[in-house]
């Protein structure tokens, strides 16, 4: 409205000045017009080019006032936005020089840099500038949790939340602070007031909906997660978190449905892989390898989707090609436990113990930090030797996973069939109570004590 007003004035005033100048002054003025209207018209295309882009505009921002810190902090946050931190960085620091006391250029600073002695500084002179920094308090904060720092880090959160009472990422990382300490009615508390606070917060739901399936409240968590969705209908994350878990109630159809709905979303290697297992794991190979396939093609450089998709073709009865693949992984990584696992299963389900018991020595050289791990490859050599016969070196084996895992009752039941092979009444009775212990309705458990007794009584009756 301003600028009509402004035209018709100008038209006003032109026509007034011709009817005071003459028919050539008239004329003088009317082209004299009609070129500072050429001229402006130019002046105003070259100008909207400026307004292509938000990165044009930050720059032609930064050309016209380059000592201005408020135009360079602008264009560092989208810098920031688009992953060119090495940018952002430079003009972060511009901002600052021209503006030491710009507490937001000094929290994002913090963010970019990846030495955490670094950013805690820069984290705490933005504290120093303005102590309500929320911002800078959640940064902070979350960073001396990763360090351990836990005292600091709560209070700095409860800060966070206190100044940005609007601000859910503040309420995960608290809640998850307390999840952590095992503190979960506060944890509970905290998400709540989060919800109540940020009603329209979809990742605050679904980082509710993990903490419920981590307190084993399922039921309450596919509410959360499917509430996500609904606020923000394209949270693949949530939808892959429901898929999980109705796949942890066996209700596959479900499950498969959101891990698709997911996949409309986006194409991502987290959305591919627990498809690809749950096919896996219901008999789908075919759809299994294709699946797979497209993860791998996304991340190449990944040993565990390759190791995913040679499982597979083993499964799927393509035994060489799983073998050349599995050995393809190895080349690049020869510390993979798994690869020297599924060269064993592939190697005994073609009867060849020799092969896959050199596999499982293999993967023990690697020598795995989990002591589960170690106690199903001793486990699995105890197979394979009791398969050969070497009955004495496969009870050493048995022995040596109920030591690292006392819950492992088939190497019980195993180390009382040696037993009981070798006439060893007592130790294989023994073994058998063990492993009935552990898995009280086992029938062949209870099969094998019976045929005891029935041995037993008849070599005491001889």
């Amino acid at each position: 409205m301003p600028s009509m007003g402004y035209c018709i004035l100008v038209v006003h005033g032109l026509n007034r000045l011709c009817s005071l100048v003459g028919r050539w002054g008239a004329t003088a003025l009317t082209v004299s017009m009609l070129l500072l209207l050429l001229l402006f018209s130019w002046k105003t295309v070259q100008q909207n080019e400026i307004w292509l882009s938000r990165e044009v505009l930050f720059r032609s921002g930064i050309q016209t006032v380059p000592h201005n810190a408020k135009v360079h902090y602008n264009y560092a946050n989208f810098l920031k936005d688009q992953g060119r931190n090495q940018e952002a960085i430079h003009h972060y620091k511009t901002a600052l020089r021209l503006y030491p006391r710009h507490a937001s250029a000094m929290n994002n600073l913090g963010t970019l840099t990846h030495n955490p002695e670094e950013a805690e500084r820069h984290y705490r002179t933005a504290l120093q500038i303005n102590p309500q920094h929320n911002r800078a308090l959640f940064n902070l904060g979350n960073l001396l949790k990763s360090q351990g720092k836990e005292e600091e880090a709560e209070q700095l959160l409860k800060d966070s939340i206190l100044y940005g009472p609007h601000f859910a990422d503040a309420y995960s990382s608290l809640a998850s602070l307390y999840a952590e300490q095992k503190r979960f009615a506060e944890a509970n508390e905290i998400y709540l007031q989060g919800i109540e606070s940020c009603p329209d917060s979809s990742d605050l739901h679904n980082n509710y909906g993990v903490f419920l399936v981590d307190t084993g409240d399922g039921e309450r968590a596919a509410i959360h997660y499917q509430h996500a969705v609904r606020l923000k209908p394209t949270h693949y994350v949530a939808m892959v978190n429901l898929g999980r878990l109705l796949r942890s109630s066996t209700d596959n159809k479900e499950a498969e449905a959101w891990y698709k709905r997911a996949l409309q979303v986006t194409r991502k290697v987290e959305i591919l892989t627990p498809l690809g297992a749950l096919y896996y794991n219901t008999g789908r190979y075919e759809e299994a390898l294709q699946v797979y396939r497209e993860a791998a093609d996304l991340q190449p450089e990944s040993a565990d989707i390759w190791l995913a998709l040679a499982q597979v073709l083993a499964m799927a009865g393509r035994t060489k090609e799983a073998e050349k693949m599995t050995f393809g992984i190895i080349s690049r990584n020869a510390g993979c436990v798994e690869c020297y696992r599924l060269l064993s299963a592939i190697h005994s389900k073609r009867g060849s113990h020799g092969e896959a018991l050199d596999a499982l020595e293999k993967a023990l050289l690697q020598n795995p930090a989990d002591p589960m791990v170690m106690a199903e490859l001793h486990f699995s050599k105890g197979n394979q030797l009791r398969e050969m016969n070497l009955l004495d070196q496969a009870f050493e084996s048995y022995r040596l996973a109920v030591e690292l895992n006392p819950d492992q009752s088939q190497a019980w039941m195993n180390m009382g069939g040696i037993q009981h092979i070798k006439g060893d009444y007592t130790l294989a009775r023994l073994y058998y109570q063990k492993a009935l212990q552990l898995s009280p309705g086992s029938k062949l458990l209870k099969e094998n004590l019976a045929k005891l007794d029935r041995l037993e009584k008849r070599r005491n009756g001889a």
